[in-house]
């Protein structure tokens, strides 16, 4: 079963952070990536820029709304995401435990949901 495992935390942390601190703390990720990979349950992942150069879009009766920024402000924010393959929500919480940044942040783990087949 696929989970995908979204990467939360406070931007000024890493924001705080020592040049080499980050380099130390982006080398563990694709350390943990790494084990992921050698066990298969890692599928795709990637990191995100920070959220200022987000772009949200909405559409509301047909018209497209732009806004510069996420959706929402939050203390937390959207860092990354890892999909995973694991046998059930246990093994995909297991597994996240070891994401680096959840020492910074939190981990949301959440089952991903299949789209049934399109109409032919």
């Amino acid at each position: 079963m696929k989970y995908v495992a979204l990467v939360y935390y406070q931007e000024s942390t890493v924001n705080d952070m020592t040049e080499q601190a980050w380099h130390d703390l982006n080398q563990e990720c694709l350390g943990c990536v790494e084990k992921l990979t050698e066990g298969d349950h890692f599928l795709a992942g990637q990191a995100l820029e920070p959220v200022a150069s987000a772009t949200t879009l909405k559409v509301r009766d047909g018209e497209v709304m732009l806004s510069d920024g996420p959706f929402a402000e939050t203390k937390e924010q959207l860092a990354g995401f890892y999909l995973l393959e694991a046998r059930d929500l246990n093994e995909a919480l297991q597994l996240a435990s070891h994401i680096p940044p959840a020492r910074l942040g939190s981990i949301e783990v959440r089952p991903v949901r299949e789209l049934p087949p399109k109409d032919e």
